[in-house]
């Protein structure tokens, strides 16, 4: 199995035992479902009629995103404007990132044409995404991405590509 964990955090984002597909190049976008943790029901084999009364107790039922869930995803907000300043610092750490790594500069030019075309996506519909960040919740770490299918129910996470290292497990 390879987990995918952030760059510049060290945060586990995603893993390849989830259905991985890359977008444009320059992001990973991740089927996600919704699960219910808790409710776990124990019959102990005790007598409620022989009790003096029966202990009401919740089940602690809880709906959760598989994703978000297993990788420990903190939710964050962003409005346009502090996403679009979060970014630039983002792309910019990222950029620092490939150089540093011997990428060369057609290599780091692409990410960055790919990356703001992939950017206005994100913005032209702003208000349709949810924002997630690292277990850390470092502020200069990646944001996750998540969003809903058209049928309104199926959501998926989106990771910037270049954001992200290999770690074999």
């Amino acid at each position: 199995m390879i987990i995918y964990k952030d760059i510049l955090t060290d945060d586990e984002i995603i893993s390849d035992s989830y259905d991985i597909k890359e977008i444009d190049g320059v992001a990973y976008e991740v089927d996600c479902a919704m699960i219910t943790l808790g409710a776990v029901n124990v019959d102990t084999g005790a007598n409620a009629s022989a009790e003096e009364a029966e202990d009401a107790l919740e089940d602690g039922e809880q709906k959760v995103n598989n994703v978000v869930n297993s990788f420990r995803l903190q939710s964050t907000s962003f409005d346009k404007k502090s996403y679009l300043a979060y970014l630039k610092g983002y792309m910019k750490a990222i950029k620092a990132e490939l150089q540093k790594a011997g990428k060369s500069e057609a290599e780091v030019k692409d990410f960055e044409t790919k990356a703001a075309g992939f950017a206005k996506k994100i913005i032209s519909n702003f208000k349709d995404w949810e924002f997630y960040s690292g277990e850390s919740m470092n502020p200069d770490g990646m944001v996750v991405l998540l969003n809903y299918r058209e049928d309104g129910v199926t959501p998926y996470v989106v990771a910037w590509k270049h954001g992200l290292k290999e770690m074999k497990v």
